[in-house]
């Protein structure tokens, strides 16, 4: 418990955390919701309700880095302004919108979506010492399992005993209050040990190093994984008539990594992303051999799911120690937009694999990925990191064990 106490004492982020699974409630519940929406009130199929998070992920996915390099010109709170107003203009506007417009008003909305899980991340870097961080990001990751365990719960209820189209604007007014206590914290973006005011552009080449690439890429391929394994969970379930039991073993699943991303932030010695993920792969691989029974199942998703949170928290952890501060918000967003694809391509790459054979090659074929890759991208991404820019952070820190945060506006 001890890094967690030294890390929680740290000025700010306690206040950052706590907003950060507030305002990550409503940004989970929107697939959920938009998925309802589609389907009931507008009499479209899942088919045509995938298309329309697919515009709001492709968005999301170019835009994320576009935002970060806002933040890095400009400051936080411009950046939140402009994402803030184009979310209470497309959640307003998308339960009047036809089908066919609601497509491209998707495609906007996610290009300008606001970036909370980069802003997060982004923040904790510029609150907490290098030496200090891997406790803070676990419990980032932690806070992200709470918040897709409970905003899907909540929109589902919505749907349920209210209206999609009223749960839409619920949804849509939790993005925007978000937005606003982001506004009001204006948590910094970079501490008082970094470089600040107008600096010399740094050309990418400088900081997107092959060890850089080689962590989003293990970015990607960690939520490749998760991905295909949400989808087999489900259809695995489906196929044994378990489908009732699907909360109970996704549950087991999250606080599986739930454990594990505690375990991850309470020890003293770091793992590098590439071995976890190639972990998470190689336990994946053989939990469709689970699948005769529920509980078997929850049983076989243990050693995966332990391995789920230090996953992510690993890469938020190295990519932000890689970038240097001046360019960080652009890092974060490039990290962000690795994960929204690798979320992106696992499920519809296992479904693809389940419907052309059986359910429990959906774990296999996305586990083999996952372990594929960390063994390609093994030696670039265990190679020693080096300074490529005056701001970047040095091996040995020389920040004080208590920065104080310089607030950019």
């Amino acid at each position: 418990m001890k890094p967690y106490r030294a890390a929680l004492a740290l000025p700010g982020l306690r206040s950052l955390l706590l907003v950060a699974v507030l305002a990550r409630l409503p940004l989970t519940a929107t697939g959920v919701t938009l998925t309802f929406y589609v389907v009931q009130d507008l009499g479209r199929g899942y088919g045509a309700a995938g298309l329309v998070g697919a515009g709001i992920t492709v968005g999301a996915a170019i835009g994320a880095p576009l935002l970060g390099r806002l933040v890095d010109r400009r400051g936080l709170r411009p950046m939140l302004v402009l994402t803030t107003v184009a979310e209470a203009i497309f959640w307003s506007t998308a339960p009047m919108l036809s089908y066919p417009l609601l497509l491209p008003a998707a495609f906007l909305a996610g290009l300008l979506a606001l970036p909370i899980f980069s802003v997060i991340r982004q923040s904790i870097a510029a609150l907490v010492p290098p030496e200090q961080r891997r406790p803070a990001y676990a419990l980032d990751s932690m806070s992200v399992e709470l918040s897709f365990m409970i905003g899907p719960a909540l929109a589902t209820v919505g749907v349920t005993t209210i209206s999609a189209r009223l749960t839409l604007y619920l949804v849509g007014a939790g993005i925007v209050t978000a937005g606003v206590m982001l506004w009001l914290l204006n948590p910094p973006v970079r501490n008082a040990g970094e470089v600040t005011g107008p600096q010399p552009r740094i050309a990418r080449r400088q900081w997107l190093t092959s060890r850089m690439v080689a962590v989003l890429v293990v970015s990607t391929a960690t939520t490749l994984v998760l991905g295909g394994t949400d989808v087999a969970v489900i259809a695995v379930l489906r196929e044994n008539g378990d489908a009732a039991f699907t909360g109970a073993v996704l549950s087991v699943w999250a606080i599986a990594s739930l454990v594990g991303g505690f375990a991850y932030g309470a020890i003293h010695r770091s793992f590098p992303p590439v071995v976890l993920m190639g972990a998470l792969g190689l336990c994946t691989i053989p939990v469709g051999l689970g699948g005769s029974h529920w509980w078997l199942l929850c049983l076989a998703l243990i050693p995966a799911g332990m391995l789920c949170a230090p996953s992510i928290a690993a890469t938020s952890d190295t990519v932000s120690r890689l970038a240097p501060a001046s360019v960080r918000g652009e890092a974060m967003g490039l990290h962000g937009s690795a994960v929204t694809v690798g979320i992106a391509i696992g499920a519809p790459l296992a479904g693809a694999v389940i419907d052309a054979s059986a359910p429990l090659w959906g774990f296999v074929v996305t586990g083999v990925i996952g372990a594929v890759v960390a063994l390609a991208v093994l030696p670039t991404a265990l190679r020693h990191p080096r300074p490529t820019t005056p701001d970047a952070e040095p091996a040995t820190p020389s920040l004080p064990a208590t920065p104080t945060p310089t607030r950019t506006t």
